[in-house]
């Protein structure tokens, strides 16, 4: 019983910190990537779906992006959507091709991403506790259920403290490792 709440609770640390690493990767960098405009809604008969679905986006230098719409009727509906995105980014059409040239990152631009990188991390930090939170709680009951000793209660907790720890550290880790690319020039 001790075993399947601290495989649970691993399992689900491990998708907090996959799930960070993942959100991390839309932050933008010093340099181009697919991942910033792939995850970005645009109109299509009716609905809202992922670029990728509508577009063919390629990473053209160290500094842009193309996006060549699978329609000509798309460029300018993707246009609009990249404007209106929260990405600060300026697109320019050339025929049916978009071309998004990314600016360097100016020193107060780099320090705010950085914060929001720290506060992603901290997001995930409070995940991590909470799968303790709610592993201890579990192994509480088998206790009061009279399932396991107490030995094994503490023996449980400690178990998922020192889980909890190792996930915090990795957590850090991946906040450290993109600040850390963030500031590089």
């Amino acid at each position: 019983m001790l075993d399947t709440i601290k495989k649970d609770a691993q399992t689900r640390m491990t998708k907090s910190v996959e799930s960070l690493r993942h959100d991390l990767t839309h932050l933008r960098t010093g340099r181009a990537s697919v991942a910033l405009v792939d995850q970005l809604q645009v109109p299509y008969y009716g609905s809202d779906v992922p670029l990728p679905q509508v577009a063919n986006i390629a990473v053209a230098d160290a500094r842009s992006l193309t996006i060549t719409p699978f329609e000509k009727t798309m460029v300018a509906v993707v246009e609009k959507a990249i404007l209106g995105s929260n990405l600060g980014l300026t697109p320019t059409t050339v025929g049916q091709v978009i071309r998004i040239n990314l600016p360097a990152l100016t020193e107060q631009r780099r320090k705010e991403l950085s914060k929001q990188v720290a506060g992603e991390g901290e997001n995930a930090k409070v995940a991590i506790r909470n799968i303790r939170r709610d592993a201890i709680h579990h192994i509480k009951e088998l206790l009061k259920d009279k399932k396991i000793s107490e030995d094994e209660e503490r023996r449980g907790e400690d178990d998922v403290q020192k889980l909890t720890d190792k996930y915090v550290k990795e957590v850090d880790g991946v906040v450290k490792h993109k600040e850390d690319e963030l500031m590089a020039i």
